[in-house]
């Protein structure tokens, strides 16, 4: 059943609540089934009275009290669509469309939700009490999606940070649990993920990390040291407009990990003692051996991952700055690749050339200080 709404008849119902009721027949408290009624600015109410419509779930009963099954006249309310008509609104269907053709139908509207979800949790959990206000969370983005440059993880550390200031709690959830709600709201969506990228999103700037094991169960997190930005060479990030889904090239080899694959396990002990050597060598600014353990990082993953599983387009990319003599290895699952060109502004001038003869995008990386304020330092362990 559906009933529209004029515009009188809204202004009508906007002096009078009580008149939904002609909508809605015996809709009120009376049902053990009510819950409020929201009266749209314009829109179409639809309602299954029909006996067979399925029940409520439990969670969603206003009273857990009630056994009594609704009347068979009105079984349930299925929903309510809202229109809002706005001067103000900067698009419509059209912009829609063309936004669902790029994007999908799974933005990051899902992931700011969750990141909600499971801050109250954490809040909840850990005695953080938050003053009962209402907010307006919207989020925008200029990260090339499914790049490789951890775009989602983005969205939901930078809602994280919103919640932190809104509830003004920052000097109460530490900095190094912070990854861990943002990777949690992710893997919620099935999203295959580690820690890595949301530590370098929460910290900012140049940070090793150490996952060990005994930190990991000890502490839940591993042991993260921030580092000076500016030991870093020239790098520059090469990623394709054709963009790749980091969930599938993920999912055998964390499968084979979680299954006590020999190869597996040892490949991926392997890089992570690339890193802790990579840490020594950008202390010690010798360029070479970092273009050499970045080579090394890549063909460790080509070999866990496979060909076929990396795709064409991204081996290209590594390929492509190889051929000018220049390091290179993936920033993530794929999409994109961070390079680094040893000989110098002559060996970066070929890239470009390359890049661009085979269609892909070069941009030089600038990486920003750390942006953790003087309360996140507070916060942090000795």
């Amino acid at each position: 059943m559906g009933a529209f709404c004029s515009k009188e008849e809204i202004d009508r119902h906007r002096s009078d609540p009580s008149a939904w009721d002609s909508y809605i027949p015996n809709y009120g408290e009376g049902n053990p089934y009510y819950e409020p009624l929201l009266p749209p600015t314009y829109g179409l109410t639809y309602t299954d009275f029909s006996p067979s419509a399925p029940p409520y779930p439990e969670d969603s009963h206003t009273d857990s009290s009630a056994t009594t099954s609704p009347s068979s006249t009105y079984d349930r309310l299925l929903c309510q669509i809202c229109f809002v008509n706005s001067k103000d609104t900067a698009f419509g269907c059209g912009h829609l469309s063309s936004r669902l053709r790029s994007e999908g139908y799974y933005g990051g509207v899902r992931l700011v939700l969750l990141i909600c979800k499971h801050f109250y949790k954490h809040c909840k959990d850990n005695g953080i009490n938050l003053r009962p206000e209402n907010f307006t969370l919207s989020y925008d983005t200029n990260i090339p999606r499914q790049a490789g440059l951890s775009g989602s993880s983005a969205i939901v550390a930078a809602a994280l940070g919103c919640l932190l200031d809104f509830y003004n709690v920052r000097h109460l959830i530490k900095v190094e649990t912070r990854p861990n709600l943002i990777l949690g709201a992710e893997k919620e969506l099935g999203i295959v993920a580690g820690l890595q990228d949301r530590v370098a999103q929460v910290y900012g700037g140049l940070v090793y990390m150490d996952f060990s094991k005994e930190h990991m169960d000890k502490l839940g997190h591993g042991i993260y040291t921030p580092m000076d930005v500016t030991l870093l060479p020239p790098l520059h990030l090469i990623y394709a407009e054709n963009p790749s889904d980091s969930g599938k090239v993920h999912s055998t080899v964390w499968q084979r990990w979680h299954d006590g694959d020999e190869f597996i396990i040892s490949t991926m002990k392997e890089v992570a003692d690339i890193a802790a050597k990579g840490q020594s060598v950008i202390l010690q600014k010798n360029w070479r051996r970092l273009a050499e353990l970045m080579n090394r990082n890549f063909d460790l993953r080509r070999r866990m991952f496979g060909d076929k599983c990396l795709g064409d387009l991204n081996i290209e990319m590594v390929e492509v700055a190889r051929g000018v003599g220049a390091a290179s290895k993936f920033t993530g699952s794929g999409g994109a690749v961070v390079v680094f060109c040893p000989d110098g502004p002559s060996q970066v001038k070929r890239l470009g050339d390359k890049c661009r003869k085979a269609g892909f995008i070069i941009e030089p990386i600038q990486v920003v200080p750390s942006c953790l304020n003087d309360v996140d330092l507070q916060t942090l362990s000795k």
